[in-house]
């Protein structure tokens, strides 16, 4: 009975688990110094809604791998609040949020500014780097968001690459 419900128990972890794993596709071009164009496919997998995660990008003949992260910015709310010492919690008779007066700043327990920004450092089983920066369309959906950049290889040849958006 015991084995039983551990086995209940890893199988439900496991489930949830899987569910928080987001991933997706995206294409490119490598192109270089009198080169034709050669088609590259990229896959990301990420557990924190595609802030950061695992990529490959496959070439002609070599497979990179390697980590991404968008680069953030975390302010936690509760550091913010001697500025509204002396004044309307929020400054919200003060427009600043971008929103109307009526709509006073956020006031979660965190305000993330994105910056829409994606780095990733890719490595082949031949000890070949890849290096990438991608624009984010929806920076706060992270990689899910699509987007678009390019990467370099050590060689000095470049991917264009594009992620659709989900």
């Amino acid at each position: 009975m015991k084995t039983a419900r551990f086995l209940f128990a890893f199988l439900l972890f496991t489930i949830t688990l899987a569910a928080c794993t987001t991933t997706g596709i995206g294409g490119g071009q490598l192109s270089g110094t009198g080169a034709q164009d050669e088609p590259v496919t990229f896959s990301w997998t990420s557990t924190d809604g595609g802030m950061s995660g695992s990529m490959v990008a496959t070439l002609p003949g070599v497979t990179f791998q390697g980590r991404f992260f968008q680069i953030t910015q975390q302010t936690r709310a509760e550091m913010l609040n001697p500025l509204w010492m002396h004044w309307h919690n929020g400054w919200n008779d003060w427009p600043y949020w971008g929103r109307p007066l009526a709509s006073p700043y956020p006031t979660t327990q965190f305000i993330t500014h994105y910056s829409g920004k994606v780095v990733a450092t890719l490595e082949s089983q031949g000890k070949q780097y890849m290096r990438c920066r991608f624009h984010l369309v929806d920076p706060a959906r992270g990689m899910s968001g699509g987007g678009e950049g390019e990467c370099q290889l050590t060689e000095g040849r470049l991917v264009r690459a594009a992620f659709p958006g989900k």
